[in-house]
Parts: C-alpha cells; structure tokens; sequence
C-alpha cells in the first residue's frame, strides 16, 4: 500500500542535532531541487495497490537511495551505513531531520530496484532531462528578449533547429565468459546437485549413477590440457552432452514417483533453463556450428544474449543492447533496450520522433554512423527537412580541378559531423568508465535494467550540476558555444592546417625535410 507523501521537507527547518544549518550550495541539496518529486511520486504510486499491504516507502527514499548507491558507487550495505550517517542524504531522501539510525534493512535496495524498473526510471530520465531543457530554454528567450529590447538582435526559431546524436552500445553483464564446455559442466554440477535432493526426499537407499567423478576428471583434463584442436573439443563437448541428458533423464524418472514436486523454485528454473542449454548445444555439436537464435550463455541468467560489437578486445559483448539519443548538453535518454541482437538503424524514425515530441520541432541535423544510412532513413529524414550526416548517394565527385571546391567543402561538412557524431562515444566512455556501464552487476532480467537506468538518470544528474555551476558564474553560454566551435571547427582541420604551414615554411626557407610517417606532404 502507498500513501502520499510530503516530498518537499523545509530546508531551513531541518533539524540538526549539533546546531548549524545545512549549506544550500551542497550538491545533495541541489540535487534536490532538480528532480520533479511529485511527478515522480505519482508515477511511482501506480506500482502499489491501494489498500492492501504495509505502508511503503515513499519514493523519495526509494529513488534517492539508488541514486546515492550509484552516484557514490557503493554496495547496498554501505549505502544504508553512509545514509546514517550523513544529515545532507537524508535531507535528500526527505527526513524533516537527523537521526542516527538506519532508515531501512540493506535489502530493500532489491526491492526498490525491482519496484522501480528500468520503464519507470527511463521515464523519469526523459522527465528530468525535458523539464531542464526547457526551464534553460526559457531563460534563454527571456535572454534573447532583453537583449532584443535593448537594441540587439535576436535568432529566429521557426523550423527545424537543434542536433541530435544516435548510438548504440552494449552494457555487459558481470557473468563469466562463455564457452560451450564450461556451460555444459555446469549444467551437469547443478543436475547431480538436483538427483542428490530428489534421492534425499525419496529416501531410497541406492542412488542413481551419476559418474560424476569420471566427467569432473575429463572436464579438467581437457581444460589443463594444452592441445585443443578441433577433435578434441568436439570429443570433449560429446562427453559432457552425454552425462547432462543422462542426468536429465534420471531426473525426469525420478520426478515421476512423487505427487509434489520436492524441487525449490530455484532449482526448477535451472531445470528448465539446462534443459533448454541441452537441446541448444546438441544443434550446435550435430551442425558443427557456433551460432544458434537465442543463445543462452549464463545458467544464472538466462536472459543475458551474445551482441556483436567487433571492437579491439573482443568480437563479441554479453549484456543488454542499448539505443540512446544524445542532446547538445551532453544529456542522454535511452530510447530501446533489449537483451536480443538488432540492427539500431531501426530505431532512427523512433528516436527522431521522440526528440520531436520532447521538444516541439525536429532536429535540423542527425550525426551518426553509416549503419544508420539506410535508403528508408534518409528519405525520411529529407521528406522533413532533416540532414543526417555523412556522404551523399550516388557516385562521389570526380577529382578534378573543377570539382575541387565541392571536394573540398564536403570534406569540411564531413570533418565536422564526425567531430559531433564523436561526443556519443565520448559519453559512453564516461558512462562505463565512471558510473558503472561497463560491469552491471545485477543479476535478474528487471534488476539489471534498474541499474542501466540508473547509471544513466546519476550521468545526467551530474551534467545539470555542472551546467548549473557554469550559469551560476555567467559563462554557461559562452562555454558551449566555444566548446561546439573548438569541436567543429579547430578539431578536424588542425591536421590540414599543420600540413599546409610546414609546406609554406618549407617552400620559403631552407629547412631540411620535415617529412614523416603517415604524412599526407
């Protein structure tokens, strides 16, 4: 059951203990005034019946709990300790005071990460994200207006106006890298330990054969082994497959002799999930292939899916999938997320609507990779007076000198729109460097997209902060528009500038050849 709460406790009533005042500059107190309690209160109360249950916690407890954990990287017990401890987070969860003890058990944060799922903290994202947007947008009309009253002029805004970046990345889960052998051996660990439970409720006296000690010796002979040719993994892989289905069909045997079944509810979501891993791996060995839809890698957690990423360190990333739109102020919204492999370039029609809607126009310009060049994209983007970046159809210019103009500007438009299209890797990396996307920890399917969510909504948090700090100085305007014109104009051209001065000096003086690697003089 859940009640309405009062999200807004007086900062200058707060009781401290020891005397003073809480310091309004303190970044848990701004953090407070930039998320919209209320309507996140009421989207969190649709989680609840209406009268039946305890009382709950409000969701200013709730969420605040998840955001200090991540924002602070900390594990569930030690949130709850640094809470205790600390009056500025608990002015942020919303105590009217002080007070030494704990404001709940370690192990609600499970619950709070279950009860607000990745749909609802996603929405609170885009929530914060439009309402701060356009409180900036405000003021800076209101800006605009003053100046234009003093004489100045003023910047149209009809049409469409703005940019957007598209990307998508893989958030890996915290699992053991897969193999086919190491899976099966798991499966037939957690099968002997289901026959031994069953034999335990029967209370027969002779158990089952289960040789457990042959395949434990045979598993680790190939594994500390040297040699792995392709004979002897696939010898190896047919020796597993054969103690996992004959376990299998001993259990199915002796599940048949009682009336209840005996198993926990863990062990019957194993069962299912390794009889699942079976009928996989003997389409793998009889195909003599690697490749199968629905691939399940992690016994765990079944839901985690092979993605095809094709970077440096490995061809291949095991989490969930993630398309994400990226504003001009670095702020992130999540548009799909899926623990099965897609292509992202369906999600470009979605994800410019979504911008639309969020702010009222569409984006003059979209900067993503060529995957996303699809004929469909770019009709879509030219019936709306939309640009998207990179080259277009058709056969390139010819490299003549009456062409050279055009090459030449062209090559300046597409310098430019990688120089935007790279900020999306620029806060991916910041994402899985510093706020945790990079080794999600959870294990279930709804509490893995809790904290990918999370990571996210604590990502963009700190981007207000810091945005505010830079307007509470007066040059937040200044900033951005250096910052954009650093990235758009002096990044891709510093290389051609610095050719073009080494061959005038060259070409005027003496100096001696200047010439080197990868050079294009």
């Amino acid at each position: 059951m859940y009640t309405e709460h009062d999200t807004t406790p007086a900062f200058e009533k707060f009781y401290l203990p020891f005397g003073g005042h809480l310091n309004g500059n303190n970044r848990w107190v701004k953090l407070t005034d930039i998320i919209p309690w209320d309507d996140v209160e009421q989207k969190y109360k649709e989680c609840f019946a209406k009268k039946k249950g305890r009382k709950a916690k409000s969701v200013r407890v709730a969420l605040g709990a998840l955001i200090i954990k991540e924002k602070l990287n900390l594990s569930d017990e030690e949130t709850v300790e640094q809470i205790r401890e600390n009056p500025y987070l608990q002015y942020f969860l919303g105590f009217e005071g002080y007070r030494d003890t704990k404001p709940f058990e370690a192990s609600m944060m499970t619950h709070f990460r279950k009860r607000l799922g990745g749909d609802v903290i996603g929405q609170i994202n885009e929530l914060i994200v439009v309402r701060y947007q356009r409180k900036k947008e405000d003021d800076e009309r209101k800006a605009e207006e003053e100046q234009r009253g003093k004489g100045g002029g003023g910047t149209g805004c009809g049409g469409n106006r703005g940019q957007l970046v598209l990307d998508a990345t893989c958030a890996p889960q915290d699992i053991r890298h897969p193999h086919d052998l190491t899976l099966l051996n798991e499966a037939r660990e957690k099968t002997e330990t289901i026959i031994d439970r069953l034999h335990a409720a029967s209370g027969e006296e002779k158990k089952p054969r289960t040789y457990r000690r042959v395949a434990k010796k045979r598993y680790l002979e190939f594994m500390r082994g040297r040699k792995r040719n392709k004979r002897a993994v696939r010898k190896a892989l047919r020796q597993q497959i054969g103690y996992v289905r004959r376990n299998l069909k001993t259990i199915e045997t002796m599940l048949a002799g009682f009336e209840e079944n005996p198993l926990s509810e863990r062990q019957k979501r194993e069962l299912t999930v390794i009889t699942e891993v079976l009928r996989q791996q003997l389409y793998l060995y009889k195909n003599d292939t690697h490749s199968i839809p629905h691939k399940i890698v992690s016994i765990s957690q079944p839901h985690v899916r092979p993605i095809a990423r094709g970077k440096a360190r490995g061809m291949f990333e095991f989490g969930a999938k993630i398309s994400a739109s990226v504003t001009e102020d670095r702020m992130v919204i999540i548009d799909r997320m899926s623990w099965e492999p897609y292509n992202e370039s369906e999600d470009l029609k979605v994800q410019v609507e979504n911008y639309r809607a969020r702010s009222g126009h569409y984006p003059a310009s979209v900067h993503a990779d060529k995957i996303y060049r699809t004929r469909e994209n770019l009709r879509y983007c030219a019936e709306r007076g939309i640009r998207i970046s990179g080259p277009k159809l058709g056969r390139p210019y010819k490299d003549s000198d009456a062409n050279k103009d055009k090459l030449r500007a062209l090559k300046r438009i597409m310098k430019r729109d990688e120089a935007i299209r790279q900020e999306v890797e620029s806060v991916f990396g910041v994402g899985k460097r510093r706020y945790g996307l990079d080794r999600i920890v959870a294990k279930t399917k709804a509490t893995s997209e809790s904290m990918i969510m999370l990571c996210v909504l604590v990502m963009n948090l700190d981007t207000i902060l810091r945005d505010l700090f830079l307007r509470f100085f007066g040059f937040a305007y200044c900033y951005r528009k250096i910052s954009s014109w650093v990235h758009q104009t002096i990044i891709p051209s510093v290389h051609i500038g610095l050719v073009d001065f080494l061959l005038m000096v060259k070409t005027t003086s003496n100096m001696p050849d200047l010439r080197f690697s990868g050079s294009p003089m």
